[in-house]
């Protein structure tokens, strides 16, 4: 009896350990993103040297704690599709400083924006999806420093090139109509600071607030953007109770008003406010200043402007889209007259429609 009694004993015991051992092991066990932003090395040669992504590159999965987000509007590219994703080191958070003011992510993180076309006819094979390139910003302790990569035909890999260049795409709308562009810009680093500055350093402009304050639809399901980024631990828990916020513009459920004003804030406001590229123009785009229709541009005359036909007397003249300089540079792909300066090539047709629709509405000036 003593024989057996001590064997269970030994069983017993090492029963426990192997218990104890285990629940150690799934205790120490930390899922680690493959993430890799060295900060004394970046930007890397080739995109997939950061190990954004899992499994193929081209299938824009996002690799663990890099979150995919979504403004409300979006800046019109060409009629580029994106994808916009976010990263940070474990245990940083982004701050909130104002609705309309970009979100102050810490030193370390990185803003991902994927530019892509689906159905492309001049690809192999026909039909498939094509990056163009992958736009990066990544904050170092001295500010945030500009990444351009340049995919390749193969699909498999994008490489640095902060030179700028423009490539040829042609493409099947979703009404299966085959479209153009000619002179796709991929921005030369200059180009990038001439859209990001302010006060003569880079931010970004997507990630603010007003922006994220709308439900995306996640893996997991719908949520909060902003209460997403606290559930994952990029964002301190003390934002407002309310934030004044964009919408889409495409959404005609929402007022002409707040669709025009979201379209000129994400197209337009990065340039045209104090201390930006555009800062001499008497126009403010930003989301918080155009309740003011000056702002605007309405009623506003134009200056300095002798190139111009000498019918434009008005930034924005109501109910004569002929007569307003606002309609007249959204309405161009000339590049010496067109507004934005950068960024576009191709006449946003559905967005001039929208600032028609707008001028058209508005009562005559005093």
């Amino acid at each position: 009896m003593k024989k057996y009694y001590a064997l269970a004993l030994l069983f017993t015991a090492l029963t426990t350990i192997i218990i104890s051992c285990s629940k150690s092991d799934d205790e120490q066990y930390i899922e680690v993103s493959p993430v890799r932003v060295d900060l004394t090395q970046v930007p890397y040669a080739k995109l997939s040297d950061y190990n954004f992504f899992d499994g193929p590159m081209k299938n824009q999965k996002p690799a663990l704690d890099v979150l995919i987000y979504e403004p409300a509007s979006a800046l019109f590219t060409d009629y580029a599709h994106k994808k916009r994703f976010v990263w940070m080191p474990k245990g940083t958070k982004a701050t909130y400083d104002g609705d309309g003011k970009t979100l102050i992510l810490p030193v370390g993180s990185a803003i991902i924006k994927n530019f892509y076309y689906d159905n492309v006819q001049n690809v192999t094979p026909v039909g498939s999806t094509r990056i163009i390139e992958t736009r990066i910003m990544i904050r170092k302790a001295t500010g945030w420093i500009f990444a351009e990569y340049v995919w390749n035909a193969a699909q498999t890999e994008a490489y640095l090139d902060m030179a700028g260049s423009n490539t040829t795409v042609e493409w099947k709308d979703e009404n299966n109509i085959v479209r153009v562009v000619d002179n796709y810009r991929i921005p030369s680093e200059q180009q990038c600071i001439t859209c990001h500055k302010f006060n003569e350093l880079p931010i970004p402009i997507g990630i603010k607030p007003q922006n994220l304050n709308h439900n995306y639809t996640y893996t997991s399901g719908s949520k909060n953007q902003l209460a997403k980024w606290i559930e994952v631990g990029y964002l301190e828990n003390n934002l407002p109770s309310t934030i004044t916020s964009t919408v889409d513009y495409n959404d005609t459920s929402k007022s002409l008003d707040l669709r025009v004003r979201s379209y000129l804030d994400i197209n337009c406001a990065h340039c045209h406010q104090t201390n930006s590229h555009c800062d001499y123009r008497p126009m403010r785009f930003a989301f918080n200043e155009t309740t003011n229709l000056a702002n605007m541009g309405v009623c506003v005359d134009t200056q300095d402007m002798a190139d111009f036909p000498p019918a434009l007397s008005k930034i924005v003249n109501p109910a004569n889209i002929n007569r307003s300089m606002l309609h007249y540079r959204l309405n161009t792909d000339n590049e010496s007259f067109r507004m934005p300066l950068l960024g576009r090539t191709e006449i946003h047709t559905e967005g001039v429609a929208l600032i028609e629709q707008w001028i058209n509405s508005l009562s005559p000036c005093p």
